[in-house]
């Protein structure tokens, strides 16, 4: 087929855990005009991109849902994302995550088995598929983890990096604050680490108040050190960004911590998201750990 008998379709494909919510996040991309297929073997995929393609009913945004009931999925998943890299077909990988704790009350409240589970435990069918899908959530654009996530704040999350796509090859960017205390998210990409920074917690006037509140933020933007990281970190980031985007990398999450993620690390992570904006980078904010303690 030529090209000028059709058009390039941007692809999304949708893969991870089993029961980290790929049917919602397949849903949520239909309710946004995506078509989607679930379940398609990964060998299909350049067939779907050159039906998606055709000029004559076009279908210009695919998504299509991947997982382990493909037995040869990492091999055929690789094969045809190199042959429609080679078409000039760019697809974007999104790899959907969980605890295995999560991952076991999911499956218990629907009382069906793990697809790799066989004849053994519910975790020993997680462990097998998270050693099965290590290398595609490596190689992944977007990692989410839906760990105590609903059905409504996993499609949120899908909107917010999906509702407003051209299929442009602009770069997003989530930044999250976090405790700690609390553990890495799992989902980050980069992680930076603000506990190099006074701790508001033991200023009593502070200590009530979070890194959102003006008196911790000037707190914090006052400490010796900390314009001076804003500005270098910042530097750092734009030339990730310019990398990311040569790379086609579509999605990035930056985390910044603090001991508890309530003070220094919102302030930074607010900081930093602002000025990541000015860099042209569309960008969400978020603080994981914000009233928790």
């Amino acid at each position: 087929m030529t090209t000028t008998d059709t058009q390039i379709p941007d692809i999304v494909i949708v893969t991870g855990m089993s029961g980290a919510g790929r049917s919602t996040a397949a849903k949520s991309l239909e309710d946004l005009d995506w078509f989607v297929v679930d379940n398609l073997p990964p060998g299909l995929l350049a067939t779907m991109a050159d039906l998606g393609g055709r000029v004559k009913d076009a279908v210009p945004r695919i998504a299509v849902v991947v997982d382990v009931r493909s037995r040869a999925f990492t091999e055929d998943l690789h094969s045809s994302i190199a042959e429609l890299e080679a078409r000039g077909v760019h697809p974007r990988v999104v790899f959907l995550e969980a605890s295995d704790a999560d991952l076991v009350r999911r499956f218990e409240s629907v009382r069906r088995p793990h697809p790799l589970q066989g004849d053994g435990r519910l975790v020993d069918g997680i462990a097998r598929e998270r050693e099965l899908v290590r290398e595609v959530r490596a190689e992944a654009d977007l990692v989410l983890d839906t760990s105590g996530l609903n059905v409504h704040e996993l499609r949120a999350k899908i909107v917010g990096y999906f509702g407003n796509d051209t299929g442009e090859s602009s770069l997003r960017a989530t930044v999250v604050s976090f405790g700690y205390k609390y553990g890495l998210p799992v989902d980050a990409d980069l992680v930076v680490d603000c506990r190099f920074l006074p701790n508001p917690h033991w200023v009593p006037e502070l200590r009530p108040k979070t890194g959102r509140d003006t008196a911790v933020r000037d707190y914090v933007l006052g400490q010796r050190g900390a314009k001076e990281f804003l500005d270098a970190y910042t530097e750092v980031l734009r030339l990730l960004a310019e990398g990311y985007e040569r790379e086609g990398k579509h999605y990035v999450t930056l985390a910044v911590g603090c001991t508890g993620g309530k003070h220094r690390s919102v302030a930074m992570a607010e900081q930093i998201a602002a000025r990541l904006r000015d860099e042209g980078i569309e960008v969400q904010a978020s603080h994981r750990d914000l009233g928790r303690e």
